[in-house]
């Protein structure tokens, strides 16, 4: 929990994204997210606070660890309506962990309902990404 949390509250950017192995050109509302990690369980977003970037989440959060890996559990209301799916839950599958790096990767229907495989890498917000706004 140290890792994520900062034992208190810990606040990440998102460095780089890919969606089903490809590379994302990353606009103004991915290059202002930031997302918080609380050592109380909670979690939420800045996305409210950005120019038509959408509501916040707001969300419980929690570890969840089975035989195919661990996981970052997220539950709640704004989870289901903020990520339109049927379910209040949201599993974020932990590919790193460490004090500098937080990669997840996650299913997420897009356009068409396609299902497509995310994967994030977040680093904590003070810390400079070079071409964050690179697309191959």
């Amino acid at each position: 929990m140290e890792l994520l949390t900062s034992n208190s509250s810990k606040t990440w950017k998102l460095a780089k994204r890919y969606n089903d192995n490809y590379r994302m050109n990353m606009g103004d509302c991915f290059l202002s997210y930031r997302v918080t990690y609380n050592s109380n369980g909670m979690t939420t977003d800045n996305n409210s606070k950005n120019r038509d970037c959408g509501e916040s989440m707001e969300a419980n959060w929690s570890f969840y660890t089975n035989d195919k890996g661990a996981y970052i559990k997220w539950k709640g209301e704004k989870v289901k309506t903020l990520l339109n799916q049927e379910n209040d839950y949201k599993f974020f599958k932990i590919k790193a962990l460490s004090d500098t790096l937080l990669i997840i990767s996650f299913k997420h229907k897009q356009f068409g309902n396609t299902e497509r495989t995310i994967l994030d890498h977040l680093v904590p917000e003070h810390i400079e990404v070079k071409d964050r706004n690179y697309h191959n």
